[in-house]
């Protein structure tokens, strides 16, 4: 995933002359950050959509073997999946009202990237860690609960994000 900052290496000339005019090189600003919004955004939601497989392997075993109370919290974990997958992929492209500023507050910038790049560690780990489930099998009355507190944490990330965008934070 390619950071926000390197998006000023990549400019061909004419972005580069652009930016001399008045007023324009605030709207590329803008314009890169909501492209690197959105392309984090994308990565995030990829990534636990790719893991999700992992949790209906782990099911079957559950189905097969008749140990059919865990799939209450299988359920429950694919939805709180789901349902943060929806978040990431729904959000609004770039959060206008804070990539509309021309001139933006860098240490408000910085706590956004920090963020990013927390959520992006936090999303990684917990896709690795669900497509952990099937080879742990009679651990998952252990494992689901842990994965739940994971989307936990990741949903107040999250918050924390969307009210620093907002200015709320």
């Amino acid at each position: 995933m390619p950071e926000p900052r390197d998006h000023a290496e990549n400019r061909n000339i004419i972005e580069r002359i652009l930016r001399h005019i008045p007023g324009f090189r605030g709207y590329l600003e803008k314009e890169y950050r909501r492209d690197s919004d959105e392309l984090q955004r994308i990565w995030l939601a990829d990534r636990l959509q790719r893991s999700k497989r992992a949790i209906d392997e782990a099911a079957r075993p559950l189905v097969d073997t008749g140990q059919i109370d865990l799939l209450p919290q299988v359920d429950r974990l694919r939805g709180r999946l789901d349902k943060f997958i929806w978040q990431l992929r729904s959000a609004m492209q770039g959060y206008t009202g804070f990539f509309d500023l021309v001139r933006i507050d860098e240490a408000v910038l910085d706590r956004v990237y920090e963020l990013d790049v927390a959520l992006m560690e936090d999303v990684q780990t917990l896709a690795i860690a669900i497509e952990a489930l099937p080879s742990r099998g009679g651990e998952l009355g252990t494992a689901l609960p842990e994965l739940l507190n994971q989307i936990d944490n990741l949903e107040s990330q999250w918050s924390i994000r969307v009210d620093t965008l907002k200015g709320l934070e």
